[in-house]
């Protein structure tokens, strides 16, 4: 079976260096990856997570507790203000 990345070769020498696979099992996927050119890494990191994704969501929805009392402020003033054009 033939490596799929450079970080996994560099692993299977970790582990033929550490005496934990023999020099026959590395030397067999070694034979069959070939001169191929191998990327970094076999798949890209994720670039975000869901959770993280769904507390930037929840914050978006849901106001803070001073945010909520400077906007009923906001609204009293501005009812006053209505009022006091009326008379």
């Amino acid at each position: 079976m033939p490596f799929k990345s450079k970080a996994q070769r560099r692993k299977f020498a970790e582990l033929l260096v550490n005496g934990e696979i023999s020099p026959e099992t590395y030397e067999e996927w070694n034979r069959s990856t070939g001169r191929k050119e191998l990327p970094e890494r076999a798949k890209p990191k994720k670039k975000a997570t869901r959770a993280r994704e769904a507390a930037k969501s929840a914050r978006k929805r849901a106001p803070s507790k001073p945010a909520l009392m400077k906007r009923a402020a906001r609204k009293g003033k501005e009812r006053a203000r209505k009022a006091s054009r009326r008379d």
